[in-house]
């Protein structure tokens, strides 16, 4: 047999050495295995060393047997190894004395660090316990980022008071992980901030994982304030710190923050590197500054499928379809082989801009040239493309003909276009079946109620919401947040929570008044309620957009850019409005909602007037 990298000549020599006898030659065959296995670079190799293990009786060893662990770990051979070192699967009692920390650990780190093996890593762990080989500092660092991978809650906290049985609840590396272990169990961000209460000592790695544990569990806010007080307590962040951060301000259109980090990764030199330059592209497309987003993607030297998807999702959203469309087509020229989600985004362009003919193009090619199989996903994308064009009966010809089963998702979308285009009974049928489909689905009883308001069926419309009443199901508030001194405020219907609320609708009166002198017509269309027009048009101006844009309007200088946030669709009346005051007030103001952005400036909208 050969050997990679090997004298083979070495290697023969090697086999035919007899078991030692004395304590010095079981020390040379020893290290003549690790030598082995230091130069090892390949599974053929491995199993050749194997069998030299075997030759020389050293597969009692735990040096070797931790070496050899180790190193089948990095040809992602690690059930290999854990199959030699224990033939049953699992130590056993009669094996348990050459079994020490370190060999465990090691395999259990490895299983830890594999996709897919992260239950191994915790059956070893029970293992460990059982047969009395103590864990130390470094063993729970491993088996809490198995835990992690695996959201266990439950066995994360029965870890956690082993960690404090055993002594190591002091150690910062066991709590950094600790804590990255609770933000990724759901709804554990609470455990993880008593962990990170009670540290005696913080570092960066401490600080990052509180704030990506806040930042993935949406609570952005939070994320941005425990950011702030980082910078106070003098803790420089890094890079991973920083992609967390860009995260909860991409998510709460944070842009003057999102601004600042990116000066500080300049100003302390922090290594920009693709996944940070890829959360930048994302920060700054959802902030409303597109643009920037295309700037940071063009002085990348080096780019990911992410990139590349990215920017053309960034610029869908903003309405900048042909530009995506382009951008998409850059990708294929240079040999980026597109991806199902990049199709995503490329579909998603054509849909938010009405590239009908571009986006039936698309998809054809998935399947004919890149050998992508359609998902639901994609089969969305056309299904909002042609419902968002007017095309409905094309869009219900095309779920008909779709090979596999339309979700509630689609039939969504086909009922919100029937709402648009007038197609009223047809949109009642399908919100009625879905219904049926989904009955604990609020957003079902919403639409089918908008339905019943728009056709003046005020019966039916009060029945849906007693329905939903007795379910305890209640629609989601619409809620505008906007970004101020670098303070996050937030606004509801009718809010009257914040200090200066007099002074806002003092605001939104003039701004009602001026826009009609404009030509503004409130569409009463949009309140829902058997109310007269005069109290309709009183309600429209209680919308959280409203109050929002007359908070900006009141607190920053004349011609400072407005930019605003709404979690839902916005309304066609503010939609209205919003276009006037960019006209009356000479202000851009940039919105962006639960679906696109708008850009409105001189009394006109970037979306066309189509979303």
């Amino acid at each position: 047999m050969q050997l990679t990298k090997l004298s083979s000549a070495r290697f023969q020599l090697q086999l035919q050495v007899e078991v030692p006898s004395g304590t010095t030659k079981r020390r040379v065959a020893e290290q003549s295995c690790l030598s082995l296995l230091t130069s090892c670079e390949s599974v053929a190799t491995l199993t050749q060393i194997h069998a030299l293990i075997l030759k020389l009786g050293l597969h009692r060893n735990p040096l070797v047997l931790t070496k050899f662990a180790a190193t089948s770990s990095l040809f992602d051979a690690v059930h290999y190894a854990s199959s030699v070192i224990f033939p049953d699967h699992e130590p056993t009692p009669h094996t348990r004395p050459f079994h020490d920390v370190f060999l465990f650990n090691t395999l259990i780190r490895a299983f830890a660090q594999t996709t897919h093996s992260k239950p191994h890593a915790l059956r070893l762990y029970s293992a460990m316990l059982r047969h009395a080989v103590p864990p130390n500092k470094f063993t729970f660092p491993f088996v809490l980022k198995a835990c992690a991978g695996l959201a266990g809650l439950r066995l994360g906290q029965t870890l956690h008071s082993s960690v404090v049985k055993f002594g190591f609840q002091d150690d910062l590396h066991v709590r950094n992980t600790m804590i990255h272990m609770y933000c990724c169990c759901g709804e554990a961000t609470e455990s993880a901030q008593k962990v990170f209460d009670g540290s005696p000592e913080r570092d960066s790695v401490t600080w990052s994982a509180m704030i990506g544990g806040y930042a993935r569990a949406g609570n952005s806010a939070r994320a941005v304030a425990l950011f702030r007080e980082m910078q106070v307590t003098g803790v420089s962040p890094d890079e991973v710190t920083m992609v967390s951060v860009l995260s909860a301000c991409a998510d709460l259109g944070a842009l003057e923050l999102g601004k600042w980090l990116e000066s500080y990764v300049e100003r302390k030199n922090i290594t920009k590197s693709v996944e940070l330059c890829n959360a930048l592209i994302d920060m700054f497309s959802k902030c409303g500054d597109v643009d920037r987003a295309v700037k940071v993607f063009r002085e990348m030297e080096l780019r990911t499928i992410v990139s590349w998807t990215s920017v053309i999702v960034g610029l869908a959203t903003h309405g900048r379809g042909l530009e995506a469309v382009s951008v998409f087509d850059e990708m294929v020229e240079q040999g980026v082989e597109p991806d199902d989600v990049a199709f995503i985004g490329v579909l998603s362009a054509c849909s938010h801009s009405g590239l009908v003919d571009k986006g039936r193009y698309y998809f054809n090619t998935m399947e004919n040239r890149f050998c992508i199989v359609p998902k639901i996903e994609h089969y969305g994308c056309m299904v909002d493309m042609l419902s968002r064009a007017g095309l409905v009966n094309e869009a219900l010809e095309f779920v008909r003909a779709m090979p596999v089963e339309p979700n509630q998702v689609i039939w969504r979308s086909i009922v919100t276009a029937c709402h648009a285009r007038g197609e009223l009974k047809l949109g009642e049928s399908i919100s009625e079946e879905l219904i049926r489909r989904e009955p604990m689905h609020e957003s079902n009883y919403v639409l089918l109620s908008n339905i019943y308001a728009k056709l003046l069926r005020w019966e039916k419309k009060t029945k849906v919401r007693e329905m939903m009443d007795v379910k305890g199901m209640r629609k989601i508030p619409g809620s505008t947040m906007i970004e101020m001194n670098n303070e996050i405020y937030e606004f509801v219907a009718g809010d009257k929570s914040h200090d200066r609320y007099k002074e806002i609708y003092e605001m939104v009166e003039e701004m009602g008044r001026e826009i009609k002198r404009a030509g503004y017509v409130p569409t009463t269309s949009q309140v829902l309620l058997d109310i007269d027009e005069e109290d309709k048009e009183d309600a429209l101006y209680r919308h959280s957009e409203k109050l929002a844009i007359a908070f900006a309007l009141l607190s920053t200088p004349p011609g400072t850019p407005i930019r605003i946030v709404k979690n839902l669709r916005v309304c066609e009346d503010c939609h209205s409005a919003t276009k006037f005051i960019s006209k009356v007030y000479n202000r851009e103001i940039v919105v962006r909602d639960r679906n696109r952005f708008h850009h409105f400036k001189n009394g006109l909208c970037s979306c066309g007037d189509f979303w």
